[in-house]
């Protein structure tokens, strides 16, 4: 059995279809393409975008035609793994969990039977896969979290939610890089920028990668916060073997 399908996305795109469900093993195979066509580039090749449970390569019809990119496509993952990889790579992120930061944290609690302060523990324990990128820019998608924090939506989302804001919404959690609506119940907040445009690299991390959220005080935050501001600080990043 093949371990994707390919499908047409009009007329200078495919999808190599890995799943119809995501997993860690869906997302690492996707990794895995991607990283392997860059290694070896395809001539027309204009962008390859990451999602869920497929790879989008979108390219110039006019440098290659659809019959012949499905053909160098295969051609080059021949040897595509089984969707293992023997290195994780982890970014930190600083959160400052409750307060004014994360007015929802004890209506979390609440709602699973928990003290804030196990909300907090259980939210800040696992390495959480970056699945894909989309909403805006540096939105991580992430999986893996935890069963017990698992929360619904707000009924009413909130017209603005401000950058750095880390939240849960159904069985997922993730971090706003820029102000915006949403519905996610808010935890806390990071002092960092997931995406700055001045950046040499404008979103901090990329699909596949993992986030570990690292709980900080408000002193803490505040400290972190100027370093942000005037360009000295950089992450904690780990590589970990899977």
């Amino acid at each position: 059995m093949p371990l994707f399908e390919i499908k047409i996305a009009g007329d200078s795109a495919l999808n190599l279809v890995f799943s119809d469900t995501t997993s860690p093993e869906t997302s690492t195979a996707i990794r895995q393409a991607a990283d392997q066509l860059s290694r070896d580039p395809i001539p027309g090749i204009i962008e390859m975008i990451p999602t869920f449970c497929s790879l989008m390569i979108c390219y110039d019809p006019m440098k290659i035609g659809f019959d012949e990119l499905v053909s160098n496509v295969r051609t080059r993952l021949t040897t595509l793994g089984g969707g293992h990889v023997s290195q994780r790579k982890i970014i930190h992120i600083p959160v400052c969990y409750g307060g004014k930061f994360g007015p929802d944290l004890d209506d979390v609690a609440r709602y699973h039977h928990l003290s804030p302060d196990e909300v907090i523990k259980i939210h800040s324990s696992k390495d959480y896969l970056i699945d894909m990128l989309g909403f805006l820019p540096g939105f991580a998608y992430l999986g893996g979290l935890d069963k017990r924090l698992e929360t619904p939506r707000l009924e009413t989302p909130r017209t603005r939610i401000e950058a750095g804001s880390v939240g849960i919404g159904g069985s997922q959690t993730g971090v706003y890089p820029l102000p915006s609506p949403g519905g996610w119940r808010l935890i806390g907040r990071t002092p960092i920028r997931p995406y700055d445009p001045n950046r040499d690299k404008p979103i901090l991390y990329s699909a596949g990668e993992f986030l570990h959220f690292d709980p900080v005080d408000e002193n803490e935050y505040k400290s972190i916060a100027a370093r942000v501001e005037d360009g000295t600080y950089e992450c904690t990043t780990e590589v970990k073997e899977a």
